[in-house]
Parts: structure tokens; C-alpha cells; sequence
């Protein structure tokens, strides 16, 4: 069912697209991280967010 209430969408927009994947193991990690939390690298990319199509 969609999100209606843009304030809602908003919040569930930055809960599943704003976090960072790593270059070298891919796992999530959190937006405002420095080095993963898994190999512990420094090369982090922030999740692509797909075009909006209505």
C-alpha cells in the first residue's frame, strides 16, 4: 500500500535510501560512517537512489 502523507514518505524515504555501501565487501552501512563496519575500509559510496517516475 503507498505512503500518502508526504511527511511519512519522507521518513520512510530516508530510512531505506540513506546509507552507505562499501566499495570492497558491499555491506550497509550507516550514512554518516567513515570506514565499514565490517572490513573496516575506507571507501564508501552512498546508495543510489533511483529516479522518481510518476
Amino acid at each position: 500500500m503507498p505512503i500518502e502523507d508526504p511527511f511519512k514518505r519522507q521518513i520512510a524515504m530516508r530510512a531505506l535510501l540513506r546509507y552507505k555501501i562499501c566499495r570492497e565487501c558491499g555491506a550497509r552501512n550507516f550514512y554518516g560512517a567513515t570506514k565499514c563496519r565490517r572490513c573496516k575500509s575506507k571507501n564508501l559510496r552512498p546508495k543510489h537512489e533511483k529516479p522518481k517516475s510518476r
